[in-house]
């Protein structure tokens, strides 16, 4: 198996575990036949500057949107900055618009879901969010199939989850997808994290 690149989008006020949750899964999955790990996790912001998530904390970013590589999966996470200033980003939407072309995977975190629905990823397709932005997801983006009380849905190169630590389940589910259920559950043992696949 090609080691694939994760992309982590950051930006000001992110939530931190919606990233970090993806980060640990992701970074820590192994296949004990590669020598490589299965997969190269880096961080984006737009301009690739050091950015201030939720509740103070500091994150360098590894790239910019103008010097990243090309990217297999694009982690899409949510926060109070994704639903309140990056919405409104024409650049991030753009940025999300044309990594979902090239990549095979987009996936959102909580409130990232606003994002990929507000860059017409989500039109027609499942998705859900954190439960506390659902009714708004449902009520400003009205082609969105919204689904309630799941931890994240899954339409094939499209996912969502719901909020904070459900990116960590989904990104389980992505490892199971990819690379089978045993690396998923020695991962999650790895965390101490329980799963159900």
């Amino acid at each position: 198996m090609k080691q694939k690149t994760v992309g982590i989008l950051l930006f000001d006020e992110v939530e931190v575990l919606d990233f970090a949750g993806p980060f640990e899964v992701f970074s820590l999955a192994n296949v004990p036949e590669m020598t490589a790990s299965p997969f190269a996790v880096k961080t984006i912001s737009e301009k690739g500057k050091l950015i201030t998530a939720r509740n103070g904390l500091k994150v360098c970013p590894d790239y910019s949107f103008s010097n990243h590589q090309v990217l297999d999966i694009v982690i899409i996470p949510g926060g109070y900055g994704a639903e309140t200033k990056e919405i409104n980003n024409p650049n991030i939407i753009k940025w999300i618009q044309d990594q979902n072309k090239k990549a095979s995977i987009t996936a959102s975190v909580c409130t990232g879901a606003l994002l990929l629905a507000k860059a017409g990823i989500l039109d027609g397709r499942k998705a859900t969010t954190h439960w506390m932005d659902i009714d708004r997801l449902e009520s400003e983006f009205p082609s969105v199939q919204v689904q309630r009380e799941v931890k994240f849905t899954d339409e094939g190169s499209i996912l969502t989850s719901g909020g904070i630590s459900a990116g960590i389940n989904m990104s389980f589910h992505l490892v199971a997808r990819l690379l089978g259920r045993d690396i998923a559950r020695q991962t999650a043992k790895r965390m101490e994290y329980n799963i159900v696949l």
